[in-house]
């Protein structure tokens, strides 16, 4: 299995509004697609960083469904952003492998 971690990086005066087009759209767009079997949406409370940070982190049964998900959907969470919260942060994204789970 394979954990795709998008952290965001935002400014505070957009969180509420951010939140809310997370849950309500995007991340209902990203699971549609059938690439990722569950999701989590962690606040970071311990970020050097300025700014708010999140954490979506998406399952995958395989390295192949994320591959897939990466070249039919690349940067959709920048793309499908609503455009009162262009420049108003930043993401990155890291790939992992479980290795032990319970």
């Amino acid at each position: 299995m394979i954990l795709y971690n998008v952290t965001i990086i935002l400014e505070e005066q957009i969180q509420k509004d951010w939140l809310k087009w997370l849950k309500n759209e995007h991340l209902k767009q990203i699971m549609s697609t059938g690439y990722f079997i569950s999701y989590r949406v962690l606040k970071v409370l311990d970020s050097p960083n300025e700014g708010l940070a999140y954490c979506v982190k998406y399952i995958a049964d395989s390295v192949e469904k994320y591959n897939e998900y990466m070249r039919t959907h690349p940067n959709q969470l920048q793309n499908n952003a609503p455009a009162e919260f262009l420049n108003k942060f930043v993401v990155f994204s890291t790939l992992m492998e479980f290795i032990e789970a319970e």
